[in-house]
């Protein structure tokens, strides 16, 4: 039997409040559901990952990623599942919390600094076959070492602002991680949250996305509509599908989770043709 080796996602926008995380949550469970081994990453100093999968207090748990990163650097064994939590719904996840922003700075000085996060996930990686990382609101070292890890990028874009100048900041961010660190990055797509579906807005946006980024960036055919039953769940630790399943917005990260799981399949078909 081959080893799983997942295919490792990062959730990114180094804008805050387009989604990353209700995404990651959401996309785990979906993909969970679907009968995959799913962990999710909180890569953010800011833990609202964690804070959103049921622990409250995270400064309070006893191991997080900065642990695991730390471990790395140190060059010191990391335990089988160390660490790791496991959600009722079915994904596990490797929490984090304001240590990891003093690990970040440590990071600055940290042989082959970009690669911690990469080599952690290497001790765990053919046990999943999706890994996400939600990552923090910058473009700092962390969410580098999120890219450098990676195998693919969705991008979270609020409909109703047309990021230009930030996207352009984040391209050129994800190819100089692709040129120097990554050459497999792949950037999954785009993906359009807290569509108001009652105006024609988003479609002007998606169209507007697809003009200026001209064919070299797919936007997810599935837009994540507003809701604020969404909006309601962040404190409850549960996801979309345990807190309203016949909502919009769970059917919305559903059909989201097959086109995600048609890419990896086509990926993954597209290596094997690359093999023979």
């Amino acid at each position: 039997m081959m080893a799983k080796k997942a295919t490792v996602m990062a959730v990114v926008n180094q804008k805050g409040g387009t989604g990353k995380t209700t995404t990651t949550e959401n996309l785990g469970v979906g993909l969970a559901m679907e009968g995959k081994k799913v962990l999710v990453v909180d890569t953010d100093p800011q833990a609202s990952l964690t804070i959103s999968l049921g622990y409250p207090v995270p400064d309070e748990l006893p191991t997080t990623l900065s642990d695991m990163m730390a471990k790395v650097m140190m060059e010191k064994p990391i335990e089988p599942g160390e660490g790791i939590l496991h959600h009722p719904e079915g994904i596990d996840l490797m929490p984090s919390n304001i240590e990891l922003s003093g690990l970040e700075v440590s990071l600055v000085n940290a042989m082959s600094r970009e690669t911690i996060l990469r080599q952690y996930l290497d001790t765990i990686r053919q046990n999943y076959d999706f890994i996400l990382l939600d990552c923090m609101p910058s473009l700092g070292m962390l969410t580098v070492n999120a890219l450098a890890a990676a195998d693919s990028v969705l991008i979270p874009v609020q409909a109703q602002y047309l990021p230009a100048k930030g996207l352009e900041q984040l391209l050129q961010t994800i190819n100089k991680v692709r040129r120097q660190i990554n050459p497999k990055l792949k950037i999954e797509g785009i993906l359009l949250t807290m569509v108001d579906t009652r105006t024609n807005y988003a479609k002007d946006i998606s169209n507007l996305i697809r003009e200026s980024y001209g064919g070299k960036l797919k936007v997810y055919k599935t837009d994540i509509p507003r809701s604020v039953r969404a909006e309601e769940i962040s404190a409850e630790g549960t996801s979309i599908f345990k807190h309203d399943p016949k909502g919009k917005v769970a059917d919305a990260y559903r059909v989201l989770t097959k086109e995600v799981l048609n890419n990896a399949e086509k990926r993954r078909k597209h290596q094997l043709e690359g093999v023979r």
